[in-house]
């Protein structure tokens, strides 16, 4: 089954102010049935400026729960979104440069 992988993303500047929430999109994957609670291993997340963005250097993968699974059956084909639990991103903290 196809999954569309989404997570909440809250990007704080060093005061813990909030300057934007955005839904990060994994992308989608063939996977098998997956449910609320178990993890999926992943490259951890990082800010390329304010973009957010997959910090792909070594060591950097990450464990994150499923903590949501969305059925949308308006949209046709009906689309089923996999919710990461959500992560928040220091400006300052969580930059990466400009690596790939």
């Amino acid at each position: 089954m196809r999954y569309e992988f989404c997570q909440y993303v809250t990007i704080v500047d060093m005061n813990d102010e909030v300057l934007s929430e955005v839904v990060f999109e994994h992308g989608e994957f063939e996977s098998n049935a997956v449910a609320i609670g178990s993890s999926v291993l992943i490259h951890q997340l990082g800010l390329r400026q304010f973009d957010v963005v997959y910090d792909k250097r070594e060591g950097k993968t990450i464990r994150y729960k499923i903590v949501d699974i969305e059925v949308n059956l308006i949209e046709q084909p009906t689309v089923t979104r996999v919710y990461l639990e959500p992560v928040r991103l220091i400006v300052g903290q969580h930059d990466i440069g400009e690596v790939e």
